[in-house]
C-alpha cells in the first residue's frame, strides 16, 4: 500500500474473491511486539515502490504518536513476516469542513519484496476490513501516492473507488462495505 496520511473515501462493493496463493490458515496478523520488531524493521518494498510507501520505522513512530487510533500489525505467512500493515480508526481528515464524518481505513501497507503476488496484500487489506466491520465501520478509506506502477490498480481490483478528493498529494478512495 502506499498511504502517507490517514485516508478519505469511494463506495464499491465486497472485496471481490480470489483464489488464494497461500494456504488461508498460514496467514495471520500479529501485533508489532519486543519479539517481533526487528523482523517489522527489517521488511523492505521494492526499490521502484519505495517513492509510494513509507518505510515501517515511519509507520512504527507514527503508531507511538497516534497511538489511539494506529493499529499496526505483521503479516504472517506461517512464522515468517511477509508484510507489513497499519489501519487507522476514527479519524477526521477535515475537521474545520461541517460535515465531514469520522473515516476508518488504510494507513500503510507495505508487503516485503520478494513475497509479493501471492495474496499477501489483499489478505492484510481484508482483515483491516473485518477490523473495521468488527467496529462497525461500513466503508474502508485509502489514501495512495499517484503515478505510474503506484498502487491505484491493486486498490481498484480489490474494489476501492476514488473520491476526487486529496488527502496531501495522495489521492483518496474507498470501497463501500455494506
Amino acid at each position: 500500500m502506499s498511504t502517507e496520511q490517514p485516508p478519505p473515501a469511494a463506495p464499491s462493493g465486497p472485496l471481490p474473491a480470489a483464489p488464494p496463493s497461500a494456504a488461508p490458515a498460514a496467514l495471520r496478523l500479529e501485533p508489532v511486539t519486543p519479539s517481533n520488531i526487528d523482523a517489522a524493521l527489517e521488511l523492505k518494498v521494492r526499490p521502484d515502490q519505495e517513492r509510494f510507501v513509507s518505510p515501517v520505522a515511519k509507520s512504527l513512530a507514527e503508531a507511538y504518536a497516534y497511538g489511539e487510533t494506529a493499529w499496526p500489525r505483521l503479516v504472517y505467512d506461517g512464522d515468517r513476516p511477509v508484510g507489513f500493515v497499519m489501519a487507522f480508526f476514527d479519524i477526521t481528515f477535515y475537521p474545520d469542513r461541517p460535515g465531514d464524518l469520522p473515516r476508518s481505513g488504510l494507513w500503510r501497507l507495505n508487503i516485503a519484496a520478494g513475497t509479493q503476488g501471492r495474496g499477501y496484500g489483499r489478505f492484510a487489506v481484508e482483515q483491516v476490513a473485518a477490523e473495521i466491520r468488527r467496529r462497525g465501520g461500513s466503508r474502508v478509506t485509502v489514501t495512495y501516492v499517484p503515478g505510474e506502477d503506484g498502487p491505484e490498480p491493486f486498490y481498484a481490483r480489490l474494489g476501492f473507488r476514488p473520491t476526487g478528493e486529496l488527502s496531501g498529494d495522495q489521492s483518496v478512495a474507498e470501497l463501500d462495505l455494506s
